[in-house]
């Protein structure tokens, strides 16, 4: 197997398989799924078309949200949602680009690296299939804000690298139209004014309300009821969802999904056989999750 281009993490044909699942993992509005669904069809399979329109689609969708609320999942669920959409008119190329492999202690090496990225990398590997979707995870290291960054704490080099992402991504846009570059990021405060104003979508994702809560209670319980058939009465039972999701409460859904796993740990016998999981273990796991989240008690 051939080394990864610079900067790329991962190069994977769609639709496959082995990527069906995060799409449903995230439970968010579904009109939210169906809105980001469409804008990916839209630009993969007629942004060429579109390109010579006044206000030309730029390809970019921007995730934007605390952490652990289910942006990288809905990212790369959003590509083989995609893929399996556009798979009567060709396959599609998911690149998995890391930001963090750019910046450089080079004077000018960043801005190099990438430049090369969205002028060389990323058209040569969009010309291998029909559809190319470009998943970023933390743009923030790649296009940061120039209007409040400091010269003392961010190099003339960091700068110029913004630079190079806005024009690089104004180049690609123009060289290979239709090709989707979907973003995440923990702080849209520190992502580039001119960055985000090319986004064709911004969605930003939340902590689950109260109400969903119990749902991904539900859906973690399924995961292992696939695994441990005994598990599906707890998986089917609402009224421990509810209990259990009313604890939850205020956690994001990466947390909400560990405390159900985390349960299987609170007693070595659920440990050595996950089967005997029980209603009771799931609420003191909950509680203890939720003990965490309040503020330590200040010196008497």
């Amino acid at each position: 197997m051939s080394a990864l281009p610079h900067g790329v993490a991962g190069v994977h044909a769609l639709p496959a398989d082995h990527h069906d699942g995060p799409w449903d993992a995230v439970l968010i509005d579904p009109a939210v799924k169906e809105r980001l669904l469409a804008t990916a069809v839209l630009v993969l399979r007629h942004g060429r078309r579109l390109a010579g329109a006044a206000v030309a689609p730029h390809g970019l969708v921007v995730l934007a949200g605390p952490p652990g609320t289910g942006k990288s999942t809905l990212a790369q669920g959003l590509a083989q949602a995609a893929a399996r959409v556009l798979a009567p008119h060709g396959a599609t190329t998911l690149v998995e680009v890391d930001p963090h492999a750019f910046p450089s202690e080079l004077l000018g090496e960043s801005q190099r690296q990438v430049s090369r990225l969205f002028r060389e990398t990323l058209p040569e590997l969009a010309a291998r299939r029909p559809h190319t979707v470009v998943l970023v995870d933390e743009v923030e290291a790649l296009a940061v804000r120039r209007h409040s960054a400091s010269f003392d704490t961010n190099p003339v080099d960091v700068h110029r690298a913004t630079d190079a992402v806005l024009s690089g991504l104004d180049a690609l846009r123009a060289e290979r139209p239709g090709t989707l570059l979907v973003v995440t990021t923990n702080f849209a405060d520190a992502v580039d004014d001119a960055f985000l104003s090319r986004a064709d979508l911004v969605i930003r994702t939340e902590v689950p309300g109260e109400e969903v809560v119990p749902d991904i209670v539900a859906d973690s319980l399924r995961e292992l009821a696939s695994q441990w058939a005994e598990l599906r009465t707890l998986a089917a039972d609402a009224s421990v969802h509810r209990r259990v999701g009313k604890l939850l409460h205020g956690l994001d859904g990466r947390r909400i999904r560990k405390t159900v796993h985390g349960a299987l740990a609170l007693r070595v016998a659920t440990a050595r056989d996950p089967s005997l999981l029980t209603a009771d273990d799931l609420v003191a796991a909950a509680e203890e999750a939720a003990e965490a989240l309040r503020p330590a008690a200040g010196p008497v």
